[in-house]
């Protein structure tokens, strides 16, 4: 172990002016069986050391098939190796100039032992929960209904909030908001997904009741619907569309109402038209759509942004069913896919099918100039794809 005096000595050599340094010299020495491989380093931001100061937990997720992400309550991050050209030791009960008194000497020797050392570490990058594959797993067994269920094999999978946190990139706060998106319910603790006909068919019996009740589309009673529906169809299903189509309140005397959403009415409604169609004569559409919805509501086209593409450029022009989620996950699949589909797209137009891609701080106009390039038609700004797309 070096001496003071050996350190003076090698200062003055390099030619070094003490009062230019730390006051704290660390005598460095490797430890037995040190090795690179032992120990893993990750970078964190001030939010997450906060978060690991406090005692909470952060998660690695992914199947072996996937790319890891780490997660924390509220939010997902790109796991990344970084390299470093400055080799990284690690030494334990490290002491640094801020543990000393100011009153000390100037010069304090400390020995200090590495255990360990990395030329890399782990880089975290906010990202986007990848979510896309929980709508599958919950579809494979669909809920259609007390009768179904018990003709059902008991044996088909099923998913707690822990099952899906085990299977889905996301912190456990992004799967419940992804989780209330797609309508899923918790159904004897087990969450499930309504099959899209037997919903529709609990959303019918709502708006025939308030038809038959007479009333007003954003004063329906929660314990009325119960009440009379209740012999039709499981009372928590009935509360849990509501919930899924109308804003839940409470009035002054306690009774619970719900708003019916008009636009998530009318989705659903063309949604269920589209569904079984190549594709559907937009007039007629329109006409048979504003005729399928509860009276008083009016179907607009752009409640199905995300939802349903229409072709102004056929003869008659035409709508099909385009949901945003059955496309791919990873942006420039994304924008493959949407060029493969069609050449030529408006900002309008493709907005719905790219929106959720943007991450935090991104617009839309900046995902565009990165994956498209743009042109003139008939005094229109249209994109079309920067590279070849195969067909």
């Amino acid at each position: 172990m070096r001496t003071l005096d050996e350190v003076q000595a090698t200062l003055q050599i390099a030619k070094l002016n003490v009062d230019d340094l730390k006051p704290v010299i660390h005598c460095l020495s490797f430890g037995e069986n040190v090795s690179s491989g032992d120990y893993c380093l990750m970078e964190l931001d001030d939010t997450l050391c906060k978060h690991i100061e406090a005692g909470k937990s952060l998660v690695i997720r992914g199947d072996k098939d996937e790319h890891a992400v780490l997660c924390s309550e509220d939010k997902t991050y790109d796991l990344k190796i970084a390299d470093t050209s400055n080799l990284l030791l690690f030494i334990p009960d490290c002491k640094t100039p801020d543990h000393f008194p100011e009153d000390r000497p100037c010069q304090n020797l400390i020995p200090s032992r590495i255990s360990g050392f990395s030329n890399c570490y782990w880089e975290l990058r906010r990202c986007r929960p990848k979510v896309k594959k929980l709508k599958k797993l919950l579809m494979d067994n669909a809920y259609e209904g007390p009768d179904s269920e018990n003709e059902r094999n008991s044996t088909e999978q099923k998913y707690s909030t822990d099952d899906l946190l085990e299977r889905i990139q996301a912190s456990e706060q992004e799967l419940l908001n992804q989780l209330q998106l797609i309508h899923a319910c918790e159904i004897e603790g087990y969450w499930r997904i309504l099959e899209f006909d037997y919903e529709m068919k609990i959303v019918g019996h709502i708006t025939q009741l308030v038809d038959s009740e007479s009333w007003s589309f954003s004063k329906v009673p929660l314990s009325v619907c119960l009440e009379e529906l209740g012999p039709l169809e499981p009372k928590e299903l009935i509360e849990h569309c509501l919930n899924c189509y109308g804003k839940r309140y409470t009035a002054e005397v306690g009774e619970i109402y719900f708003a019916l959403n008009e636009d998530k009415v009318c989705r659903a409604t063309a949604q269920m038209l589209l569904q079984n169609a190549v594709k559907f004569n937009l007039s007629e559409f329109q006409e048979v759509w504003q005729q399928s919805v509860p009276e008083g509501m009016t179907t607009r086209l752009d409640q199905l942004k995300g939802l349903a593409l229409v072709d102004r450029s056929s003869r008659p022009e035409t709508i099909f069913l385009l949901k945003v989620e059955d496309l791919p996950e990873d942006t420039q699949e994304r924008f493959n896919c949407l060029f493969g589909m069609r050449e030529k797209w408006t900002e309008e137009s493709v907005s719905p099918y790219i929106q959720d891609l943007c991450g935090e701080k991104q617009t839309i106009g900046a995902l565009l100039t990165k994956y498209s390039r743009t042109s003139m038609q008939n005094g229109v700004k249209v994109y079309s794809s920067r590279r070849p797309v195969a067909t």
